[in-house]
């Protein structure tokens, strides 16, 4: 029997899947990833992200909000663009959203005041939420435990903090998402996945960021959720079915797929 995995952070409406993407996608249901969460990253992604959604429907799961990188002086305006979308329609997630202080730290406050409006929109619309943390995970998970009142759901995507992070998160009712970075020699994913176990990951690849070895350099494809599984099945101790079972569970559970 074939495994059935699902890719719960892709961007392939991204130009570098001008010319094959329905080579991709095929590739990734002979993988046997059944289903593909695409996030939204701001207003110029919309268009290309629904047109997979039209092409691949059930295959192609949109999420609809405002990356951190986006956040500049026009904030206010997409973010009143993600608030019509989901009063006109339902999505997956709310993100991908967040905070990121790693490659511009000039909007840093607007990227607070957007993501606080995005965790109310999650609340309001009873949706998981897609949270981007790279170098300010201490700042995302303290936002969250501040909004949390039991309803709060969603997922630390491309997580890389410690056990103690890791742990708050899973407190929150988090789920966390582990993509081509377990194969990374120095990630530190490898000391941390057995001590907090399976039951809160979700796997994902981010493409067409962040490859898995042997792929490290080019292009990331859904269809290489099989090696980040292979690593984490290897991590675990498990073979690769439990691996598929539970981290397809999980990705069901959060974004409520049927």
């Amino acid at each position: 029997m074939k495994l059935q995995w699902i890719d719960t952070h892709a961007h392939l409406y991204e130009e570098s899947f001008g010319q094959d993407i329905a080579d991709v996608l095929q590739s990734a249901m002979n993988a046997g990833v059944e289903q593909i969460v695409i996030q939204n990253v701001d207003s110029s992604t919309i268009d290309g992200m629904l047109q997979l959604e039209k092409n691949y429907p059930s295959k192609c799961l949109p999420t609809m909000g405002l990356h951190p990188c986006s956040v500049k002086e026009n904030f206010l305006h997409e973010l009143k663009l993600v608030e019509d979308w989901w009063s006109k329609r339902s999505f997956v997630a709310v993100g991908e959203c967040g905070l990121d202080y790693y490659w511009d730290i000039t909007f840093k406050e607007q990227q607070k005041e957007a993501f606080a409006f995005q965790i109310q929109l999650a609340k309001k619309y009873k949706k998981p939420i897609v949270i981007h943390s790279r170098n300010s995970l201490y700042d995302s998970l303290e936002m969250i435990k501040h909004a949390q009142d039991g309803t709060l759901s969603g997922v630390f995507h491309c997580f890389s903090g410690s056990y103690e992070e890791a742990t708050a998160a899973l407190n929150q009712n988090f789920y966390v998402g582990i993509g081509g970075v377990v194969t990374y020699k120095n990630s530190g994913l490898k000391e941390l996945l057995p001590k907090i176990g399976l039951d809160k990951i979700v796997l994902e690849t981010d493409a067409p960021y962040l490859p898995p070895v042997p792929h490290r350099g080019k292009r990331n494809e859904s269809s290489y959720i099989l090696l980040i599984a292979q690593q984490v099945a290897e991590i675990m101790n498990m073979n690769i079915a439990e691996v598929a079972a539970i981290t397809t569970s999980n990705a069901k559970k959060l974004f409520q797929l049927g």
